[in-house]
């Protein structure tokens, strides 16, 4: 727990994904390709929200601290590093092979597992926040899966964020009405990329973040029962793909005072209309 009321240690959990200016592809074993990947761009948006947490004017900022944890193979510490150049201090790279393959319900119980050996060491973490899904997977269950193994109160999809104190306000915008959200600390939270306007790291921050730490952990160090854990573990498992058609060349309608006509009849042959 935190050493002051307005002291906060938030763990913000990144993931490392394929780069969305690239075409996601599936390697040899159907797990997806991540050799052109970058830390999503969804998690972003909840390392800012910790930022402004720990920034804010009535923050003990001295005491207070913003842990980026990512789960991923060797290359996913690039990610972390993208989350340390946006201000996170540390970094944790949960990094093991008995760990691939894992499914969102296998993921959430790793995480959920280092994060509470973590807290073990260093204390609860007094927030713990996440992006809204994974620019990949867009499947948004980690968040609630993690909260419900902590045991933690968790508010998912949250647009608007503050924290004062030990209170946590959250606005949740559904299709046609906004939620009002109040609980008190410990919680776990994801955020949309409506909550705030991710910040650009400049050349301080580009400098600063190739000093800060990162720490390895592995199976051995946070699971007791490795059959509940990693590919092994998974409900979902991936027997066949296959390539998506590509896109047919569109009809061209010219215009030639009968446009209207054309288009309504385009639209008749598919009924659509």
């Amino acid at each position: 727990m935190s050493v002051s009321e307005n002291a906060y240690r938030i763990a913000v959990l990144t993931k490392y994904v394929p780069d969305t200016q690239f075409e996601q592809k599936l390697d040899d074993t159907l797990r997806v390709d991540r050799s052109e990947s970058v830390m999503s761009e969804l998690d972003e948006y909840a390392v800012e929200a910790a930022m402004q947490i720990v920034e804010a004017e009535d923050t003990d900022a001295a005491n207070s601290a913003v842990i980026a944890f990512t789960l991923g193979a060797a290359d996913a510490s690039k990610g972390l590093r993208r989350a340390l150049q946006l201000g996170a201090h540390a970094g944790v790279h949960i990094l093991d092979d008995a760990f691939a393959g894992a499914d969102a319900l296998a993921t959430s119980r790793i995480i959920a597992a280092a994060l509470s050996t973590y807290e073990q060491e260093h204390g609860t973490f007094d927030l713990i926040l996440t992006g809204m899904a994974s620019t990949e997977g867009e499947t948004s269950l980690v968040p609630v899966q993690v909260s419900e193994l902590l045991g933690r109160i968790g508010i998912s999809q949250v647009a608007s964020l503050t924290v004062a104190g030990r209170t946590v306000r959250a606005r949740r915008d559904l299709d046609t009405r906004s939620q009002h959200c109040e609980t008190e600390l410990p919680a776990l939270i994801s955020v949309t990329d409506q909550v705030n306007t991710p910040r650009y790291p400049n050349f301080k921050a580009l400098m600063a973040a190739k000093k800060k730490p990162i720490t390895t952990v592995n199976a051995a160090d946070i699971a007791d029962e490795l059959a509940k854990f990693g590919g092994s573990a998974s409900t979902v498992t991936v027997t066949e793909a296959q390539a998506r058609e590509e896109r047919t060349a569109g009809e061209t309608i010219v215009d030639e005072g009968d446009g209207g006509i054309q288009l309504v009849e385009f639209l008749a042959s598919r009924n659509l209309i």
